[in-house]
């Protein structure tokens, strides 16, 4: 029996729900506007709050109510939050009463028609607890939303929560859309020639440090990447990855995601002090024991186990690999434990 023992989570996103107003290329959760309407409830969210506010009360000491970067403090997201307002501010209430510390919602903004609208949503959460704000904006979330929505939500979240208290990610795409003078929507195959025109080149556009190659994208941008045989990576290590403290995610299915690996759970987060403590059981997780020894095993069980057969084309990354042996096992053989929730793979 092989176990791992996960790191004290130091920083984590909720995902409230898969649910969001967009279907973007790049989306690592496979979100969409057709994913099942299904929140997390309240009794799951709260037990998720009391016990990463107990884990990590000795590193938020004093800074409580600071944002401290996208990798550290606590973000409640999607999916899109603000899809269910009354529930994002009834929870923001909840993890305000219970002490969360460094807490911040995620938005791609699409709510914000007004001036007013925004103000008043702000200042609520503002009001009920919520220290802080991250707004989204990427090439692909503006085929989906206004581009003038995120300047207006960026404006006016500035008076209400401060700058230290309200990040864009990513500002280079914030600047670049900036640049080319957006105004409304803009579809992908446009704003690319026009980024194209005026200088950036693809490597701006896809840049590697942003836009991680996993998720959706490495089958709905896979064309704009160099591709490589999957023995290539072959000797790529992921144990880290798997079980480390930063910036993993926990969903309204009640899944503990490591990092942004989703479609992949380690354990029910009602479990999550025994997986810190104890570590967990690998016995019934054959894709987890085989990428905890690397993704040359995954590789080995998936072929020689399952019959998976190796992308022609290649892969873009060690993650392109990984994942698409995970969407064949969870689509085309199914039974996994451990590759969940199973909508994902199906919305990629």
């Amino acid at each position: 029996m092989k176990i791992i023992k996960l790191r004290r989570p130091i920083s984590a996103g909720i995902i409230l729900t898969y649910k969001c107003t967009s279907e973007c290329k790049h989306c690592m959760y496979a979100c969409s506007p057709r994913r099942e309407n299904v929140w997390m409830n309240k009794h799951l969210f709260e037990f998720i709050v009391e016990r990463i506010t107990s884990i990590t009360s000795h590193v938020y000491r004093g800074t409580r109510n600071r944002i401290h970067g996208i990798n550290y403090g606590f973000h409640l997201t999607g999916g899109e939050p603000f899809i269910n307002f009354q529930l994002l501010s009834s929870y923001v209430k909840s993890a305000s009463n219970i002490g969360l510390p460094s807490m911040f919602v995620e938005t791609n903004c699409f709510w914000c028609n007004s001036d007013n609208d925004v103000v008043d949503r702000l200042t609520i959460l503002r009001r009920t607890g919520l220290h802080g704000i991250l707004i989204s904006v990427n090439p692909f979330m503006l085929e989906y939303v206004d581009f003038r929505n995120v300047k207006r939500c960026l404006r006016i979240a500035l008076n209400i929560f401060g700058s230290s208290n309200t990040m864009v990610y990513h500002p280079y795409f914030y600047k670049q859309a900036e640049n080319m003078n957006i105004e409304g929507k803009m579809a992908f195959d446009e704003y690319l020639r026009i980024a194209l025109s005026k200088g950036y080149s693809l490597t701006d556009i896809f840049n590697p440090y942003i836009l991680l190659p996993m998720g959706r994208l490495c089958y709905q941008l896979n064309r704009f990447y160099d591709r490589k045989d999957a023995k290539f990576y072959i000797g790529e290590e992921c144990l880290d990855e798997l079980t480390r403290p930063w910036h993993i995610h926990m969903d309204c299915y009640g899944n503990y995601i490591p990092g942004y690996c989703s479609g992949i759970s380690i354990g029910s987060v009602w479990s999550i002090n025994e997986m810190i403590e104890v570590g967990v059981d690998l016995s019934d997780k054959p894709v987890i024991e085989a990428l905890s020894k690397g993704i040359g095993e995954l590789y080995r069980l998936a072929i020689e186990g399952y019959g998976y057969k190796p992308l022609n084309e290649g892969y873009i990354s060690k993650c392109h690999l990984c994942l698409d042996i995970r969407r064949y096992l969870a689509l085309d053989v199914g039974g996994f434990k451990d590759l969940q929730p199973v909508e994902f793979y199906e919305y990629l």
